[in-house]
């Protein structure tokens, strides 16, 4: 499930042009929205065309609305998001039911394993995260409910883009823009794209710093009652108190069980 999920255009264009519950304008407006990202907080109005796919006049119209609205601001040729666009998200999360099912059960896993746990979704090419559950630990990690990250760099991003459509992962794959966080880092879309795979056939996915020196992390899928991914449930540890093989053998079991109670009381 896409927090601020951008509408593709596929969506655009078989949507009944004589359907009048839609509003055409209004999906290519969220898509403007969705175009902007960590690796391109500011891009001009030909860099939005391009990546939405969308006519320079279309594209100038939605984001003059924007700004005028106060959700965007405009530097010289070079737009940006303001922070009034980040009240779209709160309300979203607020208005999340699942987050109530979501919440005890991290908790519960925050407490047995005494670590960080989150829950994500995907924003565009980012994972937003959604729901916090911090363990007894003086130290736990430092991501926050509305924080965001490249979703090619976490596993959270990995499981919900292997949850994707084909046809919108190799969308995804064709327009992002890898960038070398740390060391560890992948930046061979040929290998990302096998990892995203390797994630959805084994319904784990692991990360060792990536994101972050220091930082490891696992993540399972959330599926509702019909089987839809609509989060990830996400375990953050430091890579000196957890290996990649002890995330395996001893967290990987416990997340199983919380994502199927999740599931059970969705």
């Amino acid at each position: 499930m896409s927090f601020i999920e951008s509408p593709s255009m596929n969506s655009l264009e078989v949507a009944d042009a004589g359907d009048r519950d839609y509003v055409a304008s209004l999906a290519r407006g969220l898509e403007v929205i969705s175009a902007f990202t960590k690796s391109r907080p500011k891009m001009t109005l030909s860099d939005i065309a391009r990546s939405t796919g969308m006519s320079r006049a279309t594209v100038r119209r939605l984001l003059l609305t924007l700004v005028r609205e106060g959700y965007a601001e405009k530097d010289d040729k070079l737009f940006y998001l303001k922070p009034k666009v980040l009240k779209l998200g709160y309300s979203a999360v607020s208005s999340m039911s699942m987050l109530d099912v979501i919440q005890p059960v991290m908790n519960e896993l925050a407490e047995k394993l005494q670590e960080s746990v989150f829950a994500a979704v995907l924003a565009g090419e980012d994972v937003f995260y959604v729901a916090r559950a911090t363990s007894e630990r003086l130290i736990n990690v430092g991501i926050t409910v509305g924080k965001r990250a490249p979703a090619f760099a976490v596993s959270t991003g990995r499981i919900l883009l292997a949850a994707e459509p084909e046809a919108l992962r190799e969308k995804y794959l064709d327009s992002v823009k890898l960038e070398k966080l740390t060391p560890n880092t992948v930046m061979s879309k040929v290998k990302l794209r096998a990892l995203i795979e390797e994630a959805r056939l084994s319904n784990y996915c692991i990360v060792d710093q990536e994101l972050e020196v220091g930082l490891g992390a696992i993540s399972v899928p959330i599926r509702n009652g019909d089987g839809k991914v609509i989060a990830a449930l996400n375990v953050c540890c430091p890579s000196s108190r957890s290996s990649v093989q002890d995330m395996q053998r001893q967290i990987l079991p416990e997340m199983m069980a919380a994502a199927q109670k999740i599931t059970a009381g969705l």
